[in-house]
């Protein structure tokens, strides 16, 4: 190796280990938050057994996550050190030199591969972890058809994103970027709009809600925050979790509401109204469409540093390849990009809290902050969560506001209205 690849090569060395290093430090300082005494807002959440179960079920996460992010590193490490991405390039060659058709077999073979190899580890977390706490309702039928399904999915959409991609590149050299960008925006505004009509079928049955007091209710709620709802949703989320869930999506007249079966079981009405004015405070606060906009911008500029580097030759001989390649300039990119994406992570993740606090006031609003929290306590102890995450965490990877938090919020609201 010349000298710039050898800074590369070490580069991304240091940021995959200290990527790896970070993130078990949070662990640990996670699980060593705990405290066998909860905040005096969380106390009615668990029983003392309940807290134990949800204290063991914590820890066993945390053993499971160790253990797969160190055999991930390690594979990563091995291909790294010994050549193996070169290697496939190498193998794949003799196939085909066509610049796209190379790189989709390229990233498919490596996503393929991976996931078979993560396999028995899915297996495990699913049949023997979440269903030793009592989550698990998936059969293995369904493990595997979502599986098969996932590759389909993933292939059709992300390898006609990347064709698209690389077609540009070939015409546009490195202006690729803006109609990369313009193609991304249409197809997130696509996905926004049809997202629950083609591809949760594929995975999920929904169905309308039924006449019966909770529709009642929901439509009379809605009426009174003058927010037009007519498609109501129950998703078969018990086909495969007994977590709860509920969400909203798409935009103008195409937005729906939709309700995980196992919320209707765990929840009474008024505090199932109670999430549901949290999901319609996110519409009113035109979350949605922000949020849209904020990941149109990260995509630009992603793609936008791509364009500066992606000719560099270096990128491809710092894994040992031969020749360069654009499959293997992007691979590198990927890996030298983890900080920066990090970072950006946790400026999403701030503003997504942000707008947690706002929805749920806006639920508040309408004198439903009991109720919410109710809701929310309710879940919280369905799902097992850990309630006294490390604040170091909290900010590092989580979207919403801890339970704690979000409860004081409330009250406070509650308080000043």
């Amino acid at each position: 190796m010349v000298q710039m690849e050898v800074y590369l090569f070490y580069a991304i060395v240091v940021i995959l280990v200290g990527g790896y290093l970070l993130e078990r430090l949070l662990d640990w300082l996670n699980l060593n938050h705990r405290s066998t005494k909860l905040p005096v807002e969380l106390e009615d959440v668990y029983s003392a057994e309940q807290y134990r179960k949800q204290q063991a079920y914590e820890t066993t996460n945390e053993r499971f996550y160790f253990l797969t992010a160190t055999f991930s590193l390690i594979v990563i490490l091995l291909m790294l050190f010994f050549e193996g991405f070169a290697l496939l390039d190498r193998w794949l060659r003799l196939l085909t030199e066509h610049p796209i058709l190379l790189t989709l077999i390229y990233f498919a073979t490596i996503a393929v591969l991976s996931d078979i190899i993560n396999i028995p580890f899915a297996w495990y977390k699913v049949f023997s972890i979440e269903a030793r706490f009592g989550f698990n309702k998936t059969t293995p039928g369904t493990f595997f058809s979502d599986k098969l399904k996932s590759w389909v999915v993933a292939g059709i959409i992300a390898g006609g994103l990347l064709s698209a991609m690389l077609i540009f590149f070939r015409f546009a050299g490195k202006d690729f970027w803006i109609y990369a960008w313009i193609l991304t925006g249409l197809f997130m505004f696509f996905m926004n709009l049809f997202y629950s009509r083609l591809i949760v079928p594929l995975f999920n049955k929904q169905s309308l809600l039924e006449e019966g007091d909770l529709k009642e209710a929901i439509q009379s709620f809605a009426r009174k925050a003058d927010f037009e709802v007519e498609n109501i949703y129950v998703i078969d989320g018990s086909k495969r979790s007994t977590k709860a869930n509920a969400y909203f999506t798409g935009l103008g007249k195409r937005k729906r509401i939709v309700l995980y079966d196992t919320l209707i079981q765990d929840l009474n009405i008024p505090q199932i109204i109670a999430v549901l004015a949290h999901e319609i405070g996110h519409y009113r606060h035109k979350h949605t469409h922000s949020a849209l906009i904020l990941s149109l911008l990260q995509i630009g500029f992603t793609l936008f540093l791509l364009s500066l580097f992606i000719e560099l030759p270096q990128f491809s001989y710092v894994l040992g390849a031969e020749k360069p390649g654009i499959h293997l300039s992007l691979l590198v990119f990927s890996l030298l990009y983890s900080p920066i994406s990090m970072v950006l992570g946790i400026a999403l993740n701030g503003w997504s809290r942000k707008n947690e606090y706002e929805a749920d006031a806006f639920a508040a609003s309408f004198g439903l902050a009991d109720e919410l929290i109710a809701a929310l306590k309710a879940l919280s102890a369905n799902n097992l969560s850990n309630l006294t995450p490390h604040p170091w965490y909290v900010w590092l990877h989580f979207s919403h506001p801890t339970l704690l938090q979000r409860i004081r919020a409330l009250k406070s609201t509650s308080q000043e209205s």
